[in-house]
């Protein structure tokens, strides 16, 4: 049998191309040993989808070479997180009737009426990414967390559906396949990073966790321990820095530099004397003030807020989590957002960074690798992964997991 298993995960994001790769030892299988970890600034995504395939193509090449010389292992299969502004959930209610003649509830059952709840009407060009069971019903029992061994006769199932654009699906798949990594599953860019931040309390008693991307931004909703709304708001980091760009007429590179050396959300605390020397950040040489930078930025992150509020209100939970929001990915560590956020949601706010992990942690101690770190400890725990479908590894993987197996029985 062997001694260890390694886990990659790959975060294609619109801002960077993330690669973790993690080690599960057999004396503790419950904290990843983090080995290695490559990140490159990602150039073929725009608000978290596919628009150039060469240059994705090129840049997952580039995070996994550097993961892979710093760990030591080929980076030839990982599991992959998926967003954009194309990804949709909905309720829907599957119903069967218990198999056994006893009445005892088996995982055949719970398995049927998961499967009875995703036969939904979809367009031909969508396609189901998770179906997450949020409580089950035995006969006119409610609330149900785990059904298997319970007597009954009919078992209910409310579900949550999240559906995807199949091209751009298509397209991530076809990246990575090119980069010669083989995809071994998929799981929503929230979802994983809520695995990697919040706890089991914080579940129970509800919280938001907000993924503060840089095309999109992710939400995931849990109450009594189970997600009851995910949502992809098409907006994120990367519009900041365009209003940034536009405001103070100058480039993108620039922008992104004032953005994160002097960039706020709270111009009330900036002094209005106080002046940022565009030159300073590569721009041309100019006096901005920094209480206008901030104004702007605040604009763009109050919008986002606004929109978050209006997602929950939809589902009665605004103002309504007492474990409050849990902010992660790049955008998160924008100067004031805390308060920001606190003001505009009427919640607790705090910034999550990844947990329970060993190894090289300080790499990854960062919101901004919640989600590929949360891909890793979804499959510890086989939480909602979607099997890719694709059958087919490149010569090259399938060489070098062969070596990797013969290795783990080496002394």
């Amino acid at each position: 049998m062997a001694r260890e298993k390694i886990i990659i995960g790959l975060d294609v994001g619109t801002c960077n191309v993330t690669v973790a790769v993690a080690q599960i030892k057999e004396g503790n299988p419950a904290t990843p040993q983090i080995l290695g970890v490559g990140r490159v600034v990602s150039g073929g995504l725009r608000k978290g989808v596919v628009v150039d395939i060469e240059e994705t193509v090129k840049n997952i090449k580039e995070a996994a070479a550097i993961a892979s010389r710093i760990s030591g292992v080929p980076v030839d299969a990982a599991y992959l997180s998926i967003g954009g502004s194309h990804i949709t959930c909905r309720a829907s209610k599957g119903v069967v009737a218990v198999s056994r003649a006893d009445g005892e509830i088996s995982r055949e059952d719970k398995e049927r009426v998961i499967n009875a709840s995703s036969a939904i009407s979809l367009s031909p060009n969508r396609e189901i990414l998770h179906v997450l069971p949020r409580r089950f019903c035995v006969d006119n029992q409610d609330s149900i967390k785990e059904p298997v061994g319970m007597q009954g006769v009919r078992l209910e199932v409310d579900a949550l559906i999240v559906e995807g654009a199949t091209p751009y699906i298509k397209n991530l798949s076809k990246c990575v396949k090119e980069a010669d990594v083989y995809a071994q599953g998929m799981l929503l860019a929230p979802l994983a990073a809520s695995r990697a931040v919040l706890t089991k309390r914080q579940k129970e008693l509800g919280v938001l966790l907000l993924d503060l991307g840089g095309g999109t931004s992710g939400m995931a909703v849990y109450e009594e321990g189970d997600i009851i709304s995910c949502q992809i708001i098409p907006l994120g980091s990367m519009h900041v820095t365009n209003d940034i760009a536009i405001g103070l007429r100058t480039s993108i590179d620039v922008a992104e530099k004032v953005k994160l050396e002097y960039g706020s959300v709270l111009p009330s605390q900036i002094n209005k004397k106080e002046m940022v020397n565009l030159a300073k950040a590569g721009g041309e040489e100019g006096q901005i003030s920094r209480h206008h930078i901030a104004e702007i930025i605040e604009a763009r992150v109050s919008e986002t807020l606004d929109l978050v509020n209006k997602e929950l209100k939809k589902i009665d939970r605004a103002g309504l989590l007492p474990a409050g929001v849990v902010l992660v990915g790049g955008g998160a560590k924008l100067l004031g957002l805390v308060e920001l956020a606190k003001e505009k949601l009427k919640l607790p706010v705090h910034v999550g960074r990844p947990q329970n992990l060993e190894g090289i942690v300080d790499q990854v101690d960062d919101p901004s690798f919640a989600t590929v770190c949360g891909l890793i400890l979804s499959v510890l725990s086989d939480e909602n992964i979607k099997e890719t479908g694709d059958s087919m590894m490149s010569a090259k993987a399938v060489l070098n997991r062969a070596k990797r197996w013969f290795k783990s029985f080496l002394p």
